[in-house]
């Protein structure tokens, strides 16, 4: 298996890219779209080519996406048609469910539904347009936004705050007044209680 972090210079088609995760947090995506639509022509253009999206070739030469979910599906739903990409790694010879499995051991996968169960690999959507929200993954963004917890390097660390989340917000609260929800995770964050997540920044105490 090979591996380079080249770009490719020729664009690809957003709807080209499979996803490696089930969901997204729409309010993330909404945002990117708004940023997305208040640029200029020429500065769109160069947007586009310093976010660049990570993706390695699996089987059957396809492509999949392995970050960037929200801004692809942002740049999707506001009409634009390509992307450039960075190629991670090269898989063409894994078969399928050697492929998955790769991926998933890698760090490189998040089977998990809207409700935090994880599903089967087949169950994994085939485009970016067929994303789904998990409103705990919008409240993990805006909790980061917020200084809750610091941008990590641990893979899908935003779901893992998501999933912590989940436990403690009812889906209620979450959908009936964000705000509220977001207040009562900065509080979760900045506790004790959440030192084993990524990033976390609340008061060390000896």
């Amino acid at each position: 298996m090979s591996s380079n972090l080249f770009p490719r210079l020729d664009p690809v088609a957003i709807d080209e890219l499979r996803p490696t995760q089930m969901t997204v947090g729409m309010r993330e995506v909404r945002a990117k779209r708004k940023a997305w639509s208040a640029l200029e022509e020429d500065k769109s253009r160069a947007y586009l080519g310093r976010h660049m999206v990570p993706c390695v070739r699996g089987p059957k030469e396809r492509l999949y996406l392995i970050d960037h979910h929200h801004l692809a599906r942002a740049l999707h739903d506001e009409g634009a048609k390509q992307v450039l990409v960075s190629m991670v790694a090269d898989l063409r010879t894994l078969d399928k469910d050697a492929f998955w499995f790769f991926l998933d051991n890698r760090g490189w996968l998040h089977p998990f539904d809207e409700h935090g169960k994880r599903r089967d690999y087949d169950a994994m959507p085939k485009s970016v347009a067929d994303l789904v929200d998990d409103p705990y993954r919008s409240l993990a963004g805006e909790l980061r936004l917020e200084g809750g917890y610091a941008k990590d390097t641990t893979p899908f660390s935003e779901f893992l705050w998501a999933d912590a989340l989940r436990r403690r917000i009812k889906p209620k609260d979450v959908e009936g007044d964000f705000k509220a929800a977001l207040r009562r995770a900065l509080d979760f964050a900045k506790s004790p209680e959440a030192s084993f997540l990524p990033g976390w920044c609340g008061p060390h105490r000896e």
